[in-house]
């Protein structure tokens, strides 16, 4: 998929360029907003596949350790967490790292947790805070 989005952008990317070098100011504008959207979804691209590789890296760290929770939560037909079980895996995953903010383990369970509640949003926060705090405490990752 990443490919394949990478070569979307690439060949917008080269049609805006065609564009921009027209001689109608519409087909210039057009050609400029093209640039300008394929250079900001190739960030937004670069961004998700950074984020991806830290969290799988975390993830290897962590199970290298034995310290990867296993998924023992019961599921919906749906492959979502039933809500009371991800509630309650939240509220022990919230105490750990409430417990010790300055470590990246606790914080990466954490980003778990949150995503099996389905709060993607803190989970991706959760993870960010995980990164940092590796970074500190590790070496650059």
């Amino acid at each position: 998929m990443t490919v394949l989005a990478a070569a979307f952008l690439i060949l917008i990317g080269w049609r805006g360029l065609l564009l921009l070098r027209t001689d109608s100011a519409v087909a210039v504008g057009i050609g400029v907003a093209v640039v300008v959207v394929t250079v900001v979804g190739a960030w937004v691209l670069w961004r998700s596949v950074l984020f991806g590789w830290r969290m799988q890296t975390l993830a290897r760290i962590l199970e290298a350790e034995g310290g990867l929770p296993a998924d023992e939560l019961p599921r919906r037909p749906s492959g979502r967490a039933e809500r009371d079980a991800a509630d309650a895996l939240f509220a022990r995953r919230q105490a750990e790292t409430e417990a010790a903010p300055e470590e990246w383990r606790t914080w990466f369970r954490l980003s778990l947790a949150y995503d099996d509640a389905g709060d993607r949003g803190r989970a991706r926060e959760a993870a960010r805070t995980a990164f940092t705090l590796y970074r500190d405490s590790q070496g650059r990752l």
